[in-house]
């Protein structure tokens, strides 16, 4: 769903649904449904976004805690920042990325989102 510069939904309502997903109720009445994959995968941050619009690198090293089998990606700790964005902490040690409500909206795929 497109938003205009003047319309600033809020969100008025977190909630996680089951056991992977993200519920987030806008005050525009609007139901974003996100799984922790999809929010994890698209974490804004410079370090998974890249530096300046810049992939991260493809060669790194990557740490022996890196490579060790993981418990399935869930968020630790959910929590707001000022009025624009959502910091998630993630159970893989990540939490740099802050998720601007803009984005959070733009990340949703539901079937009226998609199609807009």
């Amino acid at each position: 769903m497109a938003i205009s510069s003047s319309q600033s939904p809020r969100p008025l309502a977190l909630s996680k649904q089951g056991e992977n997903q993200l519920t987030i109720d806008w005050s525009d009445g609007h139901r974003s449904v996100y799984s922790w994959k999809q929010l994890r995968d698209n974490c804004p941050c410079a370090g998974c976004k890249g530096e300046f619009g810049q992939p991260p690198d493809p060669f790194r090293i990557l740490t022996a805690s890196e490579l060790a089998p993981k418990p399935p990606l869930a968020p630790v700790e959910i929590s707001p920042v000022g009025n624009y964005a959502y910091k998630i902490v993630w159970n893989d040690g990540h939490d740099t990325g802050l998720f601007t409500l803009e984005y959070l909206r733009q990340l949703c795929e539901c079937p009226l989102c998609k199609t807009t």
